[in-house]
């Protein structure tokens, strides 16, 4: 295991600790367009465990996040179908960042810079632990999964389509 190195906050953490959730913190050695494979297996977690933190625009542009599985894609014809809209699209880099105020790969739900409504793929929210992005590259926090329905207000959609 290597050594316990300093993590500076992030808005991300600093919203967790506002909100007094108990949290692990989990860095990894990032590689650029590694994904969830390349976290969980520097965790030594499931990939299935690990969720993915994606800024998506429906059809009128109007910005929304979506927790999924590390090891799933998002079916936007089925999520679009869930939240009542007539169509969802992954936004562009920039204009995620813009929305979220994270660079990509190191985007979380928690602490974003405007809020956004969130979606999570309901089978996660039966997982015991999940590990989400905690603001930075290379930075993982491990939380309940319930926190994301009390804090964020996340909705349960099923939109999850096998990797």
């Amino acid at each position: 295991m290597a050594k316990k190195e300093h993590i500076s906050e992030t808005p991300a953490t600093q919203f967790l600790r506002k909100h007094k959730v108990p949290f692990t913190e989990h860095p990894y050695d990032y590689e650029e367009h590694g994904g969830t494979s390349v976290s969980s297996r520097e965790l030594g977690v499931d990939e299935h465990h690990v969720v993915k933190t994606l800024v998506m625009q429906d059809e009128a542009a109007k910005p929304l996040i979506v927790l999924m599985h590390g090891d799933c894609k998002v079916s936007t014809k089925n999520l679009a179908r869930g939240i009542g809209c007539k169509s969802v699209e992954p936004c562009k880099p920039d204009v995620a960042t813009r929305h979220s105020g994270y660079q990509i790969g190191g985007t979380s739900p928690f602490g974003t810079r405007k809020a956004l409504p969130v979606y999570v793929e309901d089978s996660i929210l039966g997982l015991e632990t999940i590990y989400i992005n905690g603001g930075r590259r290379g930075y993982l926090v491990g939380i309940a999964p319930q926190v994301l329905v009390d804090l964020l207000g996340a909705k349960a959609v099923h939109c999850a389509l096998a990797d």
